[in-house]
């Protein structure tokens, strides 16, 4: 059985292209947001030295990816008002193909079953903002690289795709609280 969210927006995109800057001004107007996975996993398992990091584990960093999406998903779905989502599961669709995992299937199972707002918004890659830090440590091609993979995705599974405008923080959250409006 399908469980649908229709408050749930998913923020999605390139790496490093203002999603987290988006979010943080969506949160300070009073906009509830729901945090990333990747982030908050990366930084716990660099905190013990432990395997579940994309650069040594793949697959383990994607099944806790998973789980984290489904919490995620269970804890904010019957807040009051649109909650603003930090990537989401179709997310890990997308990384499974891009990385060839053997068992992926899983994750199309768990996008399908759980289904956010269909309006995702995706930050298009973005140079002139874009940078690493301790958690995105892929370069600007790979920004580039996944983009594409990741908007297919996306419409494969039956959302429509929102791009964001490259502009300033404030009209990048009117933009998002507009297209909410009217969703």
């Amino acid at each position: 059985m399908t469980h649908h969210a229709d408050n749930l927006f998913i923020v999605t995109g390139a790496p490093g292209a203002g999603k987290t800057t988006l979010l943080a001004a969506a949160s300070a107007d009073g906009l509830r947001v729901g945090q990333e996975a990747a982030r908050a996993i990366i930084q716990s398992q660099a905190a013990i030295d432990g395997p579940a990091v994309q650069w040594r584990d793949p697959a383990m960093f994607a099944e806790l990816m998973l789980d984290r999406d489904i919490q995620s998903w269970q804890a904010l779905r019957d807040s009051a008002g649109s909650v603003l989502c930090d990537r989401g599961i179709p997310d890990l669709v997308a990384y499974a193909q891009m990385l060839k995992l053997n068992d992926g299937a899983h994750f199309g199972r768990a996008a399908a079953l759980y289904r956010y707002n269909p309006t995702v918004f995706f930050a298009p890659p973005w140079r002139e903002i874009f940078a690493t830090d301790a958690e995105r440590i892929e370069g600007w091609e790979h920004a580039q690289r996944i983009y594409g993979p990741m908007r297919d995705v996306y419409t494969e599974l039956g959302y429509r795709v929102v791009e964001l405008p490259k502009a300033p923080v404030a009209e990048r959250l009117a933009f998002v609280k507009g297209v909410i409006a009217h969703a």
